[in-house]
């Protein structure tokens, strides 16, 4: 039986700069790194020769632990068009945030890719919480579909 969500992994192409957007603009912590290398690894993903870094970051320890992951062999490929909303597959990664207007404003000046404005969801859309939603999607350093939700 499931009990939790452990953590999520997003593949970047430069470990720093995705370290960088992650803990300045999104107020994730970094709480370590390590290298991967090996037949452990190897044998995990179903790859070759797989030497790669990874950066640990949280937002606090009541919250799955989010793993930034950088291949420096075999090299990472980005897929055409994998920020479509409609494109199947795991399709975004959501945060809440206290205040959205702030959040898109911090994104915006940290040159972020911004979707689309907030929009609240409607009250008929059963989110399973009674509160009204807002919520916009934003892309980072790497194309990477993500959301930004709060919570009124």
């Amino acid at each position: 039986m499931v009990r939790a969500i452990d953590h999520v992994t997003i593949v970047v192409s430069d470990l720093d700069r995705s370290v960088d957007f992650y803990t300045r603009v999104l107020d994730f912590k970094k709480t370590g790194s390590a290298h991967l290398e090996g037949k452990w690894i190897e044998s995990v993903v179903g790859l070759k020769g797989v030497k790669a870094e990874v950066a640990y970051l949280e937002l606090n320890k009541d919250n799955p632990r989010l793993e930034l992951l950088c291949f420096q062999s075999p090299k990472s490929k980005a897929v055409p068009a994998n920020s479509i909303a409609s494109t199947i597959g795991m399709r975004h990664l959501a945060f809440r945030v206290k205040d959205i207007g702030e959040m898109k404003k911090r994104l915006e000046e940290a040159g972020a890719k911004v979707v689309g404005d907030p929009a609240a969801v409607p009250l008929d859309v059963d989110s399973g919480d009674s509160r009204r939603k807002v919520l916009f999607y934003f892309l980072d350093p790497d194309g990477v579909l993500l959301e930004l939700a709060q919570y009124t």
